[in-house]
Order: C-alpha cells, then sequence, then structure tokens
C-alpha cells in the first residue's frame, strides 16, 4: 500500500476531532518524507487540519463550520504517559464544568508535579501550574475541586461569595470515603487554601476534618479572600478577610 493510501486509509478510520502525529502511522524512517507529504496535501484539501507543529485533527462538522477537538485532545500527550496519569486540566475548563463559570478563554491549565513552562497549541496557550499531590487517574476529580479553591479569587464572570456557595454544595454532595481523601490531599495545599477548607468543612458541620486542617495552620498568618461575615460566619477564627 502506497503511503497516501495508508494515511487516507487510517485517518478515515479516526473519530472525528482525534488529534494525531505522524507516529500513529508506524512508518519506516525513510518512508517519513513521504508521510508528511500526504499529510500537507490532506490540510491543503480541507481533509484534515493542522493544529501545531506536527500535530493534526479530523475536524468534526458544525452547523456553521468546522469543531476543534476538545481540551483533552488538544493536551492529552501531556496528561498521560505509559497509561498512568501525569498532569491533569484545571483552572477554566473545570470552573466551566462544575458551573463555577461560564467563561472559557483560549487558555488550557494543566497541573503538574514539576515546575514547567508554558507552551503554544495552536490558538491555544497551555499553562502549567504546579500540584504537590502523586497525581492518579482516581484522585484528578478530588484534586481539581481543590485547585477551585486554591484558585478561588481568579474565577471569572463571578464573585469569590457565588463561588463559595457552589463549592459548599459539591462538598457537602462528595461521598464520605471521597471528603476524607480531599482532606487528606488538602493538606499539601497553600495555607490560605487550608484556611478556607477549614472553614467551610466546620460551616458544614464536619469538625473533626476542619480540625485537622486548623492545626497545619499558622495562628499569626490572616488570608484575603474579601468574603462577607454572613456568609462566613467563622471566618475570623480562620483568620479569613
Amino acid at each position: 500500500m502506497k503511503i497516501a493510501e495508508l494515511v487516507k486509509y487510517r485517518i478515515d478510520r479516526f473519530a472525528e476531532g482525534y488529534v494525531f502525529t505522524y507516529s500513529d502511522f508506524n512508518v519506516d524512517a525513510e518512508k517519513e518524507s513521504a508521510l508528511k507529504i500526504a499529510l500537507y496535501r490532506m490540510v491543503k484539501s480541507g481533509t484534515i487540519e493542522r493544529l501545531s507543529k506536527g500535530r493534526f485533527y479530523k475536524p468534526k462538522s458544525g452547523i456553521v463550520k468546522k469543531l476543534k477537538p476538545n481540551e483533552y485532545e488538544i493536551v492529552k500527550d501531556l496528561l498521560i504517559d505509559g497509561g498512568k496519569a501525569i498532569g491533569y486540566i484545571t483552572g477554566y475548563s473545570v470552573f466551566n464544568s462544575l458551573k463555577l463559570s461560564t467563561q472559557v478563554p483560549n487558555v488550557i491549565q494543566i497541573a503538574v508535579n514539576f515546575d514547567k513552562k508554558g507552551i503554544k497549541r495552536g490558538i491555544y496557550t497551555v499553562k502549567f501550574v504546579r500540584q504537590w499531590n502523586k497525581i492518579t487517574k482516581a484522585n484528578i476529580p478530588l484534586l481539581q475541586l481543590l485547585d477551585c479553591i486554591r484558585f478561588i479569587k481568579s474565577i471569572p464572570d463571578t464573585t469569590v461569595a457565588n463561588s463559595i456557595n457552589r463549592i459548599t454544595l459539591l462538598l457537602k454532595e462528595l461521598p464520605e470515603a471521597e471528603k476524607k481523601q480531599l482532606v487528606e490531599l488538602a493538606i499539601n495545599y497553600p495555607p490560605s487554601t487550608r484556611a478556607l477548607s477549614g472553614a467551610i468543612w466546620e460551616q458544614l458541620g464536619y469538625n473533626d476534618y476542619a480540625s485537622k486542617l486548623q492545626k497545619t495552620l499558622k495562628s499569626t498568618t490572616w488570608y484575603s479572600f474579601n468574603i462577607p461575615q454572613e456568609l462566613l460566619p467563622n471566618r475570623l477564627k480562620w483568620k479569613i478577610k
């Protein structure tokens, strides 16, 4: 089978929105030039789209235009390595999915266990934030929820008060085992996250969880969130203002 035929055969079987690279075709090194030419021609014809250097996708057809891949597809190589989670999407996408905000900018935020410089993926800016807990596929939803508390002042198109009300509801709805796990994960977060988490747990009546977090905090440090007293009556106890 000629390279052009192989490329068409494989792409016809890719799902719409699937992001692929040269490695998806498993061609020998001496045939890579022919592979690149075949892909270039398909981009030119509009059959596929180029996301960024060496990365392509089969576009979905929308009502009025071709749709771009979802965020996971765009950055999936930065999230999984050898079947293990090495990062996860956080920030704006999670704010949106958890109904904390309606805005989704062209910025994809990824949490990883090490410092890393941002990159570009087509029209998207990929930014990395530090996560101090070991990342596993199972704990990602809890880490994403803790990130919402950590970045609560940065959630767009809302207020801190509205965000606290929504996060309080989300914490309340967690299964008991996940509530306990979330508190354990919170211990590795910055003090401001621990303080706000503890204050919310105390308001919900989980005094044991609150006490565990309070023991990790310095008694002299204050945390600024601009939270009304009526929303969080115990805020002064937690040095929150």
